[in-house]
Order: structure tokens, then sequence, then C-alpha cells
């Protein structure tokens, strides 16, 4: 059985959820196929009707799960109701996004018969995968990444059905949820749900699975793409997992807006963001260090999601104990409660023990390595494994030459003069980067996310009548394409 657990207190709380059997998951997988059949042949523009049925439905209960959510998590009423506004959202842009219909990328050219050979009228576009899309919910956001997250949104915008292997962190919320999407959707079927570690792992290897989308570690991840290469046919795995989202501060950043942005982006959450600020890299000198030093002392700790990140974290704190402890916070309350800690080190140390030092600590903990030139860092940050961000903070962009060629070959979103923690949900967005940050070049955030789930088609000499929409000469959906090379918006 699956149990919510009081992060606050770690009792167990709620109702009990049975694990999934195998033959339980065969029927959900069956059942999300055979309804998906239909939702492929969907019009985009019926598609994009049912997200926004989907959002307004998670916007219309939002007192009730922020305070479900609450119980299983601890992360408290404005983040919570901020997070389902956000999950509303996300689906609310994937409507826009198949309205659009530029996400097909039709492309058309004509026959040419005057070439050398002559050249057939071929036209392509992107379709959906023909089957189901296995996603793993995360940990740290109960909806914004998990049974309603981007991953559930993209995929049902593609044309997809989805069944998501609920977190043990949240399962009351994740039930919740899907029963709230299900009655939204044409067909209840366009959503699965299971619960169980071993259900995971039959629904991966789940024949009527083609692709999956996973956040979480490193191990985790790891875990899954085992999974799948066991499999006979094997399938494309869309995962984001471990981060240290480095931040260079270069010598003209001021001072107090650096460490206190730095302190509030570190233990927002109790720092369970696969953004949060892990490494940061500052010039030598007492000023930025005191006043890192007060921004962290005056900042508190709190519980984590699970007892088992909890450890996590206590674990990673206590190998970062090798180098110099700069600050720490005041205790969290709670049972699962953990301290906000900041440890340092020069830049020659910071070299010398790499890579093992650089790992992910998931929470509130963070290194400060200190240079004295900016020349010094393009090796260090050579020898960087890839995040999904990476942050400059500087008010002479001359001075940053030395080091944003190599953080833009580490990381997949590049900032300045900001803080990591926080994606926007937008067209232009890319959350994703180099291993072990991501498995893909692909995006899980954002208007792209979608491209995941799709597969290109051409059609050769095709008849007019049986062409896609998309593809017929008087474009009758009106979206952007490009003919015989030339882009038409």
């Amino acid at each position: 059985m699956i149990y919510g657990h009081d992060p606050r207190t770690g009792e167990t709380i709620g109702a009990a959820f049975p694990e999934t059997d195998s033959a339980g998951v065969d029927s959900i997988v069956s059942a999300a196929a055979a309804a998906g059949t239909t939702w492929r042949a969907t019009p985009a523009a019926e598609r994009a009707n049912a997200l926004e049925a989907v959002a307004d439905a998670l916007a219309a209960h939002v007192d009730e799960l922020w305070q479900l959510a609450d119980q299983e998590t601890a992360l408290g009423e404005v983040r919570l109701r901020g997070e389902v506004a956000r999950t509303a959202g996300q689906f609310r842009l994937f409507a826009q996004v198949l309205r659009d219909g530029g996400y097909v990328e039709a492309i058309i050219d004509h026959a040419d018969p005057s070439l050398a050979p002559p050249r057939p009228d071929v036209r392509r576009m992107k379709r959906p995968l023909a089957g189901v899309v296995a996603v793993f919910a995360a940990s740290n956001f109960p909806f914004a990444f998990s049974v309603a997250g981007g991953d559930t949104a993209s995929a049902l915008a593609a044309g997809c059905p989805v069944v998501v292997k609920a977190h043990p962190g949240h399962p009351g919320t994740s039930e919740r949820v899907a029963k709230i999407v299900r009655e939204a959707l044409p067909s209840p079927d366009l959503l699965g749900l299971v619960q169980g570690m071993q259900a995971g792992a039959d629904l991966v290897q789940h024949p009527g699975v083609v692709a999956a989308g996973f956040t979480g570690s490193v191990a985790g991840g790891k875990a899954i793409q085992r999974l799948i290469d066991e499999r006979e046919v094997p399938i494309p795995f869309y995962g984001e997992l471990g981060s240290v989202n480095p931040v260079v501060v270069l010598p003209s950043a001021p001072v107090k807006e650096v460490a206190a942005g730095f302190a509030g982006s570190l233990t927002l959450g109790v720092g369970q963001f696969c953004t949060n600020p892990g490494l940061m890299f500052v010039p030598e000198g007492d000023e930025l260090r005191d006043a890192i030093v007060e921004a962290v002392e005056g900042t508190s700790g709190g519980p984590m999601l699970a007892e088992r990140i909890r450890d996590g974290y206590l674990g990673g704190v206590e190998r970062l104990g090798e180098l110099r402890l700069l600050a720490e916070g005041k205790p969290g309350e709670g049972s699962w409660a953990v301290t906000p800690k900041v440890f340092t080190t020069d830049v020659s140390t910071f070299e010398e023990k790499l890579p093992r030092v650089a790992e992910e600590c998931f929470g509130p903990a963070s290194i400060v390595v200190t240079y004295r030139d900016v020349a010094e860092l393009r090796s260090v940050l050579e020898r960087l494994e890839g995040s999904l961000t990476a942050t400059v903070h500087s008010t002479d962009p001359d001075e940053a030459g030395e080091v944003t060629e190599v953080l833009g070959r580490k990381a997949g979103r590049l900032i300045w003069n900001g803080w990591p923690t926080g994606v926007a949900v937008c067209w232009a967005m890319h959350h994703g980067g180099p291993w072990p940050s991501a498995t893909t070049s692909y995006t899980s955030v954002g208007a792209t996310a979608i491209d995941r789930w799709l597969a290109p088609t051409a059609y050769q000499d095709w008849p007019e009548s049986l062409l896609p929409e998309e593809l017929k000469d008087a474009n009758p959906l009106s979206i952007p394409r490009r003919v015989d090379g030339r882009l038409q918006a």
C-alpha cells in the first residue's frame, strides 16, 4: 500500500492507495492506447478546447487542491496556489500552440521535373507518436511536474494519451488531480495513473508505451534507462536529472543585491528546486563574503518533502563537510526539517576536488568558490558537468568575455543578473541542458516541449484528398508553412 505522510511530523496521513499490479498496469495502458486512437485523429482545434477545459477544472478546484497537497508536502498555501495556476497555465499555453499550428513544421516542396533527377512532390509534417506516453511524476512540484504537469500537458497536446506513475510523496494529491483531469477530457482513459515502484517498471516496459518523460535524480533516471534498454523495442527517454546551476559573480556586480538574491534563491522551497544555485564563483574580498554570511544567516530551513530526500540532503552536506562552512541559516522545524548551509573554498582547491565536490546536493546547500582573477575561471568552468542553467552577475558586459562562451556550452538557459529558480512557462523557454541535467537536447517546459511526442512523416506524390489538412495546397487551417523553400506566416 502507498501512504501519504506529513513532512512536518513524519506521520502517515490520508487514505492508503493500493500498488498497481502488472495486470492493472496492462489494463490502464491498453485503455489509454484505445482512447489514443481517436485522440490522435481529433483536430488540433478540438484538442485545444479540451486542454482549456482541463485548465478551467484545475483552477476551479484550487481551494481543495492546495490544502490536500499541503498536507502531503508542507509547501504552504501561497506556493501551492501559485503552482496550480502555473499548471493550468501550461494547458492554456499548449492550447495556443495547437491553434497556432506552427508546431507541426509543415513543409511543401512541389514537384519540379526540370531538376536532374526530377523532384517529386514531397510534403512533410510532424504527427503524434502512435502510442502511450509514460510520465514519471516529480516529488518537488505536486502539480506542475506531476500528474497534470508539463509532460502530461505537452503529450496530450501532441495527440498522445498519457499514463502517469504517481510520486509516493503525494499519492492522495495525485489521485485527486487525475480524477479532475479525466472528468475534463473527452475520454477519461486518455489519462491513466499507476501507483508503486514496480508499477513504474511495468509501465516503462509495456509494449504500448512509445516514449517516457521523467523529472528526478540522476540515479532514478539511470534506473529507468536500464529498464528501457531491456525492452525488445527501444523507446525515447526524456529525463530531467541533476543540476548544480553555476553562478558566476564578476567584480562589477553589486554586493548586497547579489548576497540577498543568492540567499533567497538558495532557500526557496527549502532548496528543493532543480534550478537551485548549488555553486557560486565570487571574487576574493571581505565585503561580498560578509554580505553572503549575513544574508544566509537570516534564512530558515524547513521540512523536506520526504524522509528519503531529507536523508539525501544530510548525506550531501556530510560530503561537502570536507570544505569550510561559510554560513548556515536557522534550523527548520519538523521531523524532516533541514538547515541551509553554505560552504566555501578557493578555486584551486575546488578544481582539485572535481568532479565529486560538484555533485548535486538536493536542498538548501551551496558552495561559494573564491577567485582572484576572472581568467582563473575558464579552466574550472570547462570541467563542470552540464546544468539546466548558468548565471552571470555583472554591470559590465565587457568583463564577461572570459566566461560566457564556456557557460554557453554548459547549460540550457543562460541568465544575466537574475537567479535560476523560477522557470517561466512561455514560448521561448528552454528547460534542459547537457548531461546530467537532461538526457536529450529537448525542453520539458515551454511551447517546444511538445516536440518530444511528435515524429515527422513525409508524403511523396500523395493524393490531395488523402493529405492531412496541414499539407493541402489551400492551407485550410491557415498555419505557418514553408512552401518551395519560402516561409509563409
